[in-house]
């Protein structure tokens, strides 16, 4: 067991493509915890714009020289990337095919997403 890696399932919020998923991901803290983020790593990686090839998630709270606390809770952070999952943030793309659908064809990207919440159901 590593006190350092948490696994967490994230539930899709209900009435978005996400519906009915569980996307399970890593909360994965360093020795300077608080005071440096986690990181948040969804294995697998997900079909999203703001979730890097790699399944780590850019998110601002999550990122020191941007918007992280060390008063930001566990629960704040989970809540946080499930927001983000329905509501992703076209400023700060990290996956180009997820960006550019999600800019040019919502409802292939949306297609795509319940696909892939199929996948990972409950």
């Amino acid at each position: 067991m590593n006190m350092m890696c948490w696994e967490c399932g994230i539930p899709g919020k209900e009435k978005t493509p996400w519906e009915n998923g569980v996307y399970k991901c890593l909360l994965l803290f360093t020795e300077d915890y608080p005071a440096v983020p986690p990181k948040c790593q969804f294995t697998p990686p997900l079909f999203h714009p703001n979730v890097f090839p790699s399944g780590t998630v850019c998110l601002s709270i999550l990122n020191a020289d941007k918007d992280w606390k060390p008063s930001i809770t566990i629960k704040q952070i989970l809540l946080g990337v499930q927001s983000l999952l329905a509501e992703p943030n076209n400023s700060d793309p990290a996956q180009t095919e997820a960006y550019q659908m999600y800019r040019s064809n919502i409802s292939n990207y949306e297609r795509k997403v319940r696909e892939q919440a199929r996948k990972m159901a409950r």
